[in-house]
């Protein structure tokens, strides 16, 4: 067994606090890895705080992992020490089912296995994310990393990257199509580097008037303040694609009308609440709301892989682990440009 340092909850609500635990030793086909980095998603506090009633205990939350390589076991093919490695939201599947087997593990019919705050396929032995010092995952669940791509910048590439990437190359939002983006956030402005670069005309939605600089500059070609009702009419029936990146509860049918007829509305935010919408506002109008969750192996490499060829990264604050719990409570306030990253160092 290998001894780890990590920060855990030990339960709800919990502040999180150094915690030692052993991870598993490499068998035939893992890959043991030094974490470098570990990106703070908006999930982590959801799953902290059991928001969703879902979270096992004692917690080490991240799934957002950026390291090296240190070691692998006598099968595995694509790794060796010293590589630059990065690890997901997700850290097994049955890998038999039709999902698995399109490479759609996010799906899996037999149920995923989170990097953490779940249980592994022995059904016992709780899996702990990245604020810690080593994981020890298959290789089927690691990811290379590009050395063009700075690993403090690519750790968020890992969800926030792969959950806005993923519906955009889904629906095959690019040229010729007007997409909107509602939030400004770790989703939000990796959502604007992405369909700005597939060739899309992008427009941030936002409660936040003060955030127009920074949408623009992050390349967006248009700005609505979604408080001004002057504002909303002059884009009512407008878009194509409505990316929804809002993880707290809001009025959807209030987005809804943006759509033009046979729009789409993806949602990749879980808020607390349950969604309400007219069926009006959708039969007549033939407007579609969908969902996405992260992506599979296969298509988040193609991710990392696309973003090393076009230089896309998060925004990122680096910060030490001892910081997390200011870390959560700016993220409450969406006080971050745009993502928070733990230097492991700091363990």
């Amino acid at each position: 067994m290998i001894a780890t340092k990590s920060y855990a909850a030990q339960k709800a609500g919990d502040t999180l606090a150094p915690f030692n635990f052993e991870r598993r030793d490499p068998g035939p086909h893992d890959v043991e890895i030094d974490i470098l980095y570990c990106g703070v998603c908006h999930t982590d506090i959801h799953l902290v705080n059991n928001d969703w009633g879902i979270s096992v205990y004692p917690m080490v939350p991240g799934h957002e992992i950026i390291g090296r390589v240190v070691s692998v076991g006598e099968h595995v093919k694509k790794f060796k020490p010293g590589d630059t490695a990065g690890v997901g939201c997700l850290v097994d599947s049955c890998r038999d089912c039709e999902y698995c087997n399109e490479g759609l593990e996010q799906y899996c019919a037999n149920g995923f296995v989170l990097t953490y705050s779940a249980y592994e396929k022995d059904g016992k032995t709780i899996t702990q994310g990245g604020y810690s010092s080593k994981i020890v995952v298959d290789e089927r669940f690691v990811l290379k990393v590009d050395k063009r791509l700075s690993p403090e910048k690519a750790a968020p590439l890992l969800c926030a990257g792969i959950t806005t990437y993923s519906p955009l190359k889904q629906w095959k939002v690019g040229k010729g199509h007007k997409l909107a983006i509602i939030g400004l956030g770790g989703l939000g402005h990796m959502a604007i580097k992405f369909g700005v670069s597939f060739g899309a005309d992008v427009t941030v939605l936002s409660t936040h008037e003060n955030k127009r600089a920074d949408a623009l500059k992050l390349g967006a070609h248009n700005f609505v303040v979604t408080t001004d009702e002057e504002q909303l009419k002059t884009v009512a029936n407008t878009f194509d694609f409505i990316l929804n990146t809002l993880s707290v509860p809001h009025d959807y049918n209030k987005y809804v009308g943006l759509l033009k007829t046979g729009g789409t509305m993806i949602c990749v935010g879980l808020p607390t609440e349950p969604m309400q919408v007219p069926s009006f506002n959708i039969v007549f109008t033939r407007r579609c709301i969908a969902g996405s969750l992260i992506g599979g192996l296969p298509e988040t490499q193609e991710m990392l892989d696309y973003c090393a060829e076009n230089n896309i990264t998060a925004d990122v604050e680096v910060i030490p682990i001892q910081y997390i719990q200011d870390a959560y409570k700016r993220i409450q306030n969406s006080d971050i440009k745009y993502r928070f990253v733990i230097d492991m160092k700091s363990l």
